[in-house]
């Protein structure tokens, strides 16, 4: 409820700028003019439509992103090397073969994606492997 008198108090203070402007609405031939009592219901009703539809679409588009993610067509940006890749780059910076730059060069990445692939490859050679789970029957 605090929000909604929140929007409210912004809506009356955007009617209250567009009256001390004088500006007017004419709608369906009728002009609507900011400063009287009708007129400020109006455009408060008008506010609240406009907060329905934009939430109304919120809902469809968060509906869209599941029904996207549970057919397994939104995966998110395909990685930009492989996994060998990831070995490579650590074990030819870590030899001392290749700085920073020469890596950018041979991977087509930028500074801070080639020292990203640098921490991601570290991380996975120093975790542990997953361990095997075993079902007693």
């Amino acid at each position: 409820m605090k929000q909604c008198s929140r929007l409210l108090k912004l809506t009356h203070a955007i009617v209250g700028e567009l009256d001390a402007k004088g500006a007017r609405l004419i709608y369906g031939g009728q002009v609507y003019n900011p400063g009287d009592p009708i007129s400020r219901m109006f455009f408060t009703v008008l506010g609240a439509m406009a907060e329905f539809e934009a939430d109304l679409t919120r809902a469809r588009t968060r509906e869209g992103v599941a029904i996207a993610k549970t057919e397994g067509r939104m995966t998110g940006r395909k990685p930009k090397l492989t996994a060998l890749q990831h070995e490579r780059i650590l074990e030819d910076y870590e030899s001392g073969k290749y700085g920073a730059a020469a890596l950018m060069d041979l991977y087509g990445l930028s500074r801070s994606a080639v020292y990203a692939a640098l921490v991601r490859a570290r991380q996975h050679r120093d975790s542990p492997p997953p361990r095997a789970t075993t079902t007693r029957s």
